[in-house]
């Protein structure tokens, strides 16, 4: 018996040995990643790039320039089927979690071992806090150290931000392809639409994109990106967001998207264009919208004319006034 109350007594002192070394090798590594953290305080003033549109006088479009094709929109405005698609699709537990969802983790590696050797793609695990993290502080680089550094940030800016200026900061910032940055911007490139008019289907494409937006182009991989699409279409109704009648609907739907192309427009905005990039307005943050006094889409010449009145009447809370201090 005495033998048995050592063995006992030997397994609980080395058990207490090695969790507090394992405590202490974490809180080192911790410690040692933390030193060297972004300033995540630069979230508060994030001022994204934005587009110059250019319409003529019956508010037809005739060109839009910009470095990250981007229309900024507050939370407010995003309606909640687009939230909920994105949330389905990337982090469905993202107001619960704390900036790191355990349980998806989890989830994640259970379904990795359930695929090992099947050529799937793995389930990520990043939360929308993480991405955030990763899009506005860190690099793509793909390493052990750079996500630690995501995870460490993550929860310390879900302590300084509320879950609405989070969601609000990744729907405007994350990349959906076509040269489109951020949900708006999207829905008008894919679909000429604003968010407010989406279709459950559309909306779903729009939330399949940040996985893998290179390859899910809606023409040259259609099949993969209905395939996709469908998936959140499932994960929406799992979730209880839609009903089943709204995702049976939406499954069937073709995924047709908008060709804007006009050659008429993309003169007119080219001469527009070759008069506002001397003048220095194109490429700096100001973006915005040029209307045109005279101008319509059969019309380059009156487009060219108001061009100089357009530029005087330029003003960017972001960017300053026309014309620039010298």
């Amino acid at each position: 018996m005495r033998m048995v109350l050592r063995l006992v007594g030997f397994l609980f002192a080395a058990g207490t040995v090695v969790f507090l070394v394992a405590v202490a090798a974490v809180a080192g590594l911790i410690w040692n990643f933390s030193k060297d953290l972004p300033d995540y305080s630069q979230l508060q003033d994030y001022e994204p790039a934005v587009m110059t549109r250019i319409h003529a006088s019956d508010g037809s479009l005739l060109g839009e320039y910009a470095r990250e094709r981007r229309i900024y929109l507050p939370i407010q405005a995003v309606p909640k089927l687009v939230t909920n698609a994105f949330l389905a699709a990337e982090d469905k537990n993202f107001y619960e979690h704390g900036g790191i969802d355990f349980s998806g983790m989890a989830r994640a590696g259970l379904v990795y071992i359930r695929n090992y050797g099947s050529n799937r793609r793995p389930q990520g695990a990043s939360t929308i806090t993480q991405q955030v993290a990763k899009n506005f502080l860190l690099t793509n680089e793909v390493s052990f150290g750079r996500k630690i550094k995501e995870a460490l940030l993550a929860m310390r800016i879900e302590r300084a931000y509320s879950k609405d200026k989070i969601l609000e900061l990744y729907l405007n910032e994350i990349y959906l392809g076509l040269g489109s940055y951020g949900i708006a911007a999207a829905a008008q490139v894919y679909f000429d639409k604003s968010v407010n008019e989406l279709s459950v289907a559309e909306a779903a494409y729009l939330a399949a994109m940040p996985k893998a937006p290179g390859t899910l182009h809606p023409v040259k991989n259609h099949d993969r990106a209905v395939e996709r699409r469908n998936y959140v279409i499932d994960r929406l109704q799992e979730n209880g967001w839609i009903t089943q009648d709204e995702a049976e609907k939406a499954r069937k739907a073709p995924l047709v998207v908008a060709s804007r192309s006009n050659a008429t427009h993309t003169f007119a905005g080219e001469s527009m264009r070759r008069i506002l990039s001397p003048a220095n307005i194109l490429p700096r943050k100001c973006g915005g919208t040029f209307s045109s006094g005279t101008a319509r889409r059969s019309s380059t010449r009156a487009a060219s004319r108001s061009a100089p009145r357009s530029i005087r009447s330029c003003r960017s809370s972001r960017a300053g006034r026309w014309p620039p201090a010298s």
